[in-house]
Parts: C-alpha cells; sequence; structure tokens
C-alpha cells in the first residue's frame, strides 16, 4: 500500500511479482514497474496523487460507515446456514476442487480459503450432505496433490496461480499451514484418509523444522524467492534430478511419481513437484508390494530433500505475530487431539505458553508483535489488534478442548473479557479492529470479510458461541447473539463473504436446540420467519434451437411481484455487489456462456448507500450459449437474485432458481 504521510492511502495491491510477467495470457506489472510509476507520479503531479488519497480516504470512511449498520431486522435462521453452503457448492470447482467463478471457467489465482472448508466441515458434522462432502474430498486431496504442496518438504504455499493447483507462489505463510493443519486434522475425523493425516505431519514437521523459535513462538513467513528467482529453492530441472544421489531405478520412481516427464510446467525450464497418483496405484500398476514400493519412495524423498537443503534458501520473517501463532496453537492443539499426539499438544502448549508470558503487558493485554536480534533479548511491541486477540483465544480453546487443562479455558475467558472491554462497540455492536486506546486514524474499521484468513468479528463470534456453551455464562451468551444480530444483515445477502461467520452461527443455533431459544426481533407489519427471495420472484426460460457453430440463445424472464424489487447487474454499487443478480450456465455437456446480456436497471438514490440500480416487474436476460459437436443434453441455468421490499424496506433471504432448458 502506498501512503501519503498523513497515512491516507493512495493505491494498493496484495502482490506483485519482482518482475513484469505473463499469467495466463496477460501482462501483469511486476513490482519494479509499479515503484517506477509511483516514483514519477510523485515526482510530477504530487498534487493529484494528494487528491486521490483525500477521495479514496473519503470513500473509505463511507465504505465502512455502510457496514457499520447495526443490528439488522433479521432472523438468525439455519436457512441462512443452508444457503451459504449451496452458494459456496456452486462456487467449487467440480475437476480441480476448490473455489472460483464457474463463468470464467475457474480461470485465475486460486486461495486455499480455509474458512470454506471450515463451513464444509461444519455442514458435514450435521448433515448428510453427499456433494458437500464430495466436493470437500476432492479440494483436500488435489490440493495435498499439487504443487501448492511441497512434496518434499511439507507445507503449502500461499495460493496458486492457476486453476489446477500446480503453480503456486512460493511464499510459505504460518497463518495458511496453520488453518490448513486444522482443516485437515478435522477432515480426517469425519473420514479417515491417509493422506489427510500424511499432509498433517508433513505439514507440522516443516513448522517444527523451520518456523519455530527456540522458545516455542512461530516465525512468520518464508519468502517465494531465490537466487534472484521466484521458486528457485523448490524447483526441478532434469539435471538436478541427475546430481541428486539416486540410482537409476529411484531416479526413475521419482519421476513417475512427481511427474517428472513431459515438458516443464513452471517458466518453460523448471519442474515443479506434484504427485497426482499415490504410491498405491503404482505398486498395482507394477505389480510389487506397496510397502516396498512406499519404502523405496521415502528413500528417494529423503535424498532429494538432503539436496535441496544445500540450495540457498528463501529469506526468513522471524516476526513473531499473535494471531497468527494462536492460528498455530490452533492447529497443533486440534491435530494433537484428533491424531492422538503428545508431541502437537507440547508445542501447542509452549506457543501458547510463549504468548502469554511474552507477548502481554504488565496489566495482561496482549501485545502484536515479538521480534528477537541475534544474540539479544526479545521485544513483544505494538497494540494487539482484534485477530490477535480473537485467534489467540481460538487457539487457547482448541487447547482446552484437547487437554481439558482449566487454565486454557481461564485465559480464553480474560482475553475476550478484554477484548470486549477494549474493541466492542457498545452503541451498535461488533468489534473494532483497533482499541479504544489505539493511535487515531483516518477510519475505524470493524473487519467482516473471510478471506485467506478469517475476520476478527467471525472468529471472535465463534468464540462467544463456544464461551457460552463451555461455561454456560450469560455474559457470553448475550454478547453472542449480540455479535451475530449485527452483522445479520450481510449474512443474509452475501453469506460466502463471511463464512466463518456462518459457521459461528450454526453452532449458535445447535446450541439453542437445547437452550430456551430468546425471543427475535419483530419484523416490520408483524411478519414471522423471513421467507426466501424465490417466493416473490418468478423465473422461466425459453432456448431457441442452436444455431450456425453450435450457439444457442436462452431469454431467461424473471416476474417480481408488486412492491419487490431484485438488484440489476451491473448493480453499480461496490456495497451492493454481492447482492447482484446473476445467471450461470451449467450441464452435462458442459456448455459455455459466451455473453450474458442484462438489462439496465433503474437507477435509486439512497442516502446511506448511494446510488444502485435495481430490477421490478419484468425482467429480460438473453444469454448465448456454445455447446459441444453433437451436445444434445438439457441446460441447466441458475439465478441468484436477492429481493428486498420497497415499503417495509424488508429483504428476503437470498435464493438460487434452477431451471433447465432443453
Amino acid at each position: 500500500m502506498f501512503l501519503m504521510p498523513d497515512g491516507k492511502p493512495i493505491i494498493g495491491g496484495t502482490y506483485w511479482p519482482p518482475e513484469d510477467r505473463m499469467i495466463e495470457g496477460q501482462s501483469v506489472k511486476g513490482f519494479k514497474s509499479i515503484l517506477k510509476i509511483m516514483i514519477d507520479l510523485h515526482k510530477t503531479k504530487l498534487d493529484d496523487i494528494g487528491k486521490q488519497a483525500e477521495k479514496v480516504a473519503e470513500l473509505a470512511q463511507q465504505q465502512l460507515g455502510r457496514n457499520d449498520v447495526g443490528e439488522a431486522l433479521v432472523q438468525l435462521e439455519s436457512e441462512i446456514v443452508r444457503e451459504a453452503v449451496n452458494v459456496l457448492l456452486e462456487e467449487a470447482d467440480p475437476i480441480h476442487g476448490g473455489f472460483g467463478r464457474r463463468a470464467s471457467g475457474f480461470r485465475g489465482t486460486k486461495f486455499p480459503m480455509p474458512s470454506y472448508l471450515e463451513l464444509l466441515l461444519s455442514e458435514l458434522r450435521t448433515n448428510k450432505n453427499e456433494d458437500a462432502q464430495k466436493k470437500l474430498t476432492l479440494t483436500l486431496t488435489k490440493m495435498a496433490r499439487g504443487g501448492i504442496f511441497d512434496q518434499l518438504g511439507g507445507g503449502f504455499h500461499r495460493y496458486s496461480t492457476e486453476r489446477t493447483w500446480t503453480v503456486p507462489h512460493f511464499e510459505k505463510m504460518l497463518y495458511d499451514n496453520a488453518q490448513l493443519v486444522e482443516a485437515y486434522s478435522a477432515a480426517w475425523k469425519l473420514d479417515p484418509q491417509p493422506l489427510y493425516k500424511h499432509t498433517v505431519d508433513e505439514t507440522l514437521a516443516f513448522i517444527a523444522r523451520e518456523m519455530t523459535s527456540p522458545e516455542g513462538g512461530f516465525y512468520s513467513a518464508l519468502d517465494a524467492d531465490s537466487e534472484e528467482e521466484e521458486g528457485r529453492f523448490y524447483v526441478w530441472t532434469p539435471k538436478d534430478l541427475a546430481s541428486a544421489g539416486l540410482t537409476k531405478e529411484e531416479r526413475t520412481l521419482a519421476q513417475n511419481l512427481f511427474a517428472i516427464f513431459g515438458g516443464p510446467n513452471f517458466e518453460e525450464k523448471y519442474y515443479i513437484l506434484t504427485m497426482p497418483r499415490p504410491v498405491s496405484e503404482l505398486a498395482d500398476h507394477q505389480k510389487v508390494p506397496v510397502e516396498q514400493l512406499s519404502k523405496q519412495f521415502s528413500d528417494v524423498r529423503r535424498k532429494m530433500f538432503n539436496i535441496r537443503e544445500k540450495r540457498p534458501r528463501p529469506f526468513l520473517d522471524t516476526k513473531i505475530l499473535a494471531a497468527w501463532n494462536g492460528q498455530m496453537i490452533a492447529g497443533y492443539a486440534k491435530a494433537g487431539q484428533v491424531f492422538d499426539e503428545p508431541k502437537y499438544l507440547a508445542a501447542a502448549k509452549k506457543a501458547a505458553d510463549f504468548v502469554l508470558t511474552k507477548m502481554q503487558t504488565k496489566d495482561g493485554r496482549l501485545l502484536r508483535t515479538y521480534f528477537a536480534e541475534k544474540d539479544k533479548p526479545g521485544e513483544a511491541r505494538l497494540n494487539a489488534y482484534l485477530d490477535d486477540y480473537a485467534f489467540v483465544v481460538h487457539g487457547l480453546l482448541n487447547l482446552h478442548d484437547a487437554t481439558k487443562e482449566e487454565r486454557w479455558l481461564k485465559e480464553a475467558k480474560r482475553l475476550t473479557d478484554l477484548t470486549l472491554q477494549w474493541h466492542w462497540d457498545k452503541e451498535r455492536g461488533g468489534f473494532f479492529y483497533t482499541s479504544h486506546d489505539h493511535e487515531k486514524l483516518f477510519a475505524r474499521s470493524k473487519d467482516q470479510f473471510d478471506g485467506a484468513q478469517p475476520s476478527g468479528n467471525s472468529v471472535a463470534a465463534r468464540n462467544l458461541v463456544r464461551l457460552a456453551k463451555k461455561t454456560d455464562d450469560e455474559k457470553y451468551r448475550t454478547h453472542a447473539e449480540k455479535q451475530l444480530r449485527t452483522f445479520a444483515g450481510p449474512l443474509k445477502s452475501s453469506p460466502t463473504t463471511m463464512s466463518m461467520m456462518v459457521v459461528a452461527l450454526a453452532e449458535w443455533l445447535s446450541s439453542q436446540k437445547v437452550a430456551q431459544k430468546p425471543d427475535l426481533p419483530k419484523l416490520p407489519g408483524g411478519g414471522g420467519p423471513a421467507k426466501k427471495s424465490d417466493s416473490v420472484v418468478k423465473a422461466s426460460a425459453k432456448a431457441d434451437k442452436p444455431a450456425e457453430g453450435n450457439k444457442q440463445t436462452i431469454v431467461v424472464t424473471l416476474m417480481v411481484e408488486k412492491d419487490w424489487h431484485i438488484y440489476a447487474n451491473p448493480v453499480d454499487n461496490e456495497m451492493q455487489e454481492p447482492a447482484k443478480t446473476e445467471v450461470k450456465v451449467a450441464g452435462k455437456g458442459l456448455p459455455k456462456a459466451i455473453k450474458i446480456d442484462y438489462p439496465t436497471g433503474k437507477k435509486v438514490e439512497d442516502k446511506l448507500v448511494g446510488e444502485y440500480r435495481i430490477y421490478e416487474g419484468k425482467v429480460e436476460i438473453k444469454v448465448q450459449i456454445e455447446r459441444a459437436a453433437g451436445d444434445k443434453e438439457p441446460v441447466e441455468i441458475s439465478v441468484k437474485i436477492l429481493a428486498c421490499n420497497d415499503k417495509t424496506k424488508v429483504c428476503l433471504l437470498p435464493a438460487t432458481i434452477k431451471l433447465t432448458v432443453p
């Protein structure tokens, strides 16, 4: 993020490669190019970038104000959870696993998204959902066998730059590995596949070997680059393999199992190691005992790993962050509990003791970061943020689950009470990211987006639900419900952007089946439980006969009841983007939607959210598809909608209407 001296943002990005590069046919500027552009702008257009920073800061303040809407008139019910799971399953890649946009063929970067995995795991803990089980298994398997997982040294890289999990951005982040250890451990408990345990064991071996400080805390990250090349530490050439000290038989085994054949899969000269098939499959093919081949493969991995260790290493960021350590404590504790492994629980306890003794103020408040220079005592500094408290409490609760030792529950309660004291918004509910006595910024946010990491508000909500169940303390139960109601609006309109909050809601609803059900706020007009949007929107679809080039036009017609509207596409308002009407195409014949013509919506002016566009009455959406040669399979159309009432100002639950046309 490039900032002005007063901290106002000019422009930013999540990641730039060091140099310009082509990714999936598109030119992506490297950081050196971006830096040059910013230096030139600073020299020649300082006034302009100052004005842009003022505008961006103003927009940020407006957006944060729009997000901070307070308690919504929305029923907290299981329909929100079901809708979130259904939308997530629609976003799942049916071939390579993971999640993305079906309309774009799942192209582009693909993150592991542990919060999504946790939502599917939560669903499977309470319901028999074959689709969720299938897509969770596919995702976990493809990631563990792909290039995003370090097949020699263990641990996950940050994300995949393409659909198949083959080519990662090679940085290794503590928080990714922490969350994925927890996810794979939980998945093994439901479905004890050996690959899941292998993935956990290899990842925690990597964490213990390379990411753990002598005091027991966990370091933050390993860089992607070495020898001035991204990924060079991890990738292989035929020459590298030939010099690894392998016999001819071992080299052949490595080539077969690590897919080192055909053309290189990275930068046109390197092989990223993947493991597309298990050892057992190759053993069956070669008609040799699987135990024998597994032993040979272990020897091959060891030799290749030892040779790789001699290469120049990526830079290790030895900064220790409270939040990320909390996540790693949670992962170690979960693995120790699931696999009954004392060394994992010992690592979790040691790290928890480190955070609670080395990363606190004299009055017991958490500090954000700890760093020790060589041959000097370490020092913790900076006020902790919401995610520091939330993630550390999550780790302590997992430790209490695994050990039943009262001290971890006591510390979890103490830190939660501090979070309520220093971060809770007493007027509108929810937690601020910064504490009440933090330095004053141009805007104060309530983080609520669950992406590569869950938001502090989502994890805090789940912590409150868990504490209420463990302690039967009304304080935690009341705040848990208030927290969920505060975010009920976005939970209903775009649940997958708050997937961990949905998990918290599911667990809260489960607890309400045992506890006395609280009174729910009344909807305007005395309405009962909220309906889904398809109760006021009817849909139909009609297809023309396929034309030249197997192209076919389908007209989707929506009829919206009087006094109701749905959100247009484009909606022309960033805040309303998740609520826009969206059409997707699928089918056994894998038809491609090559063009979708949405009508222009009616412009609406709202004092709170600004201008946006809606559809009322009859709406026609034209979809042009392209079929494969000979494809006569029906086409499946799904239409995602969110309906709101103009008079009562109430929105229904989002719905996805499914249609089939020949």
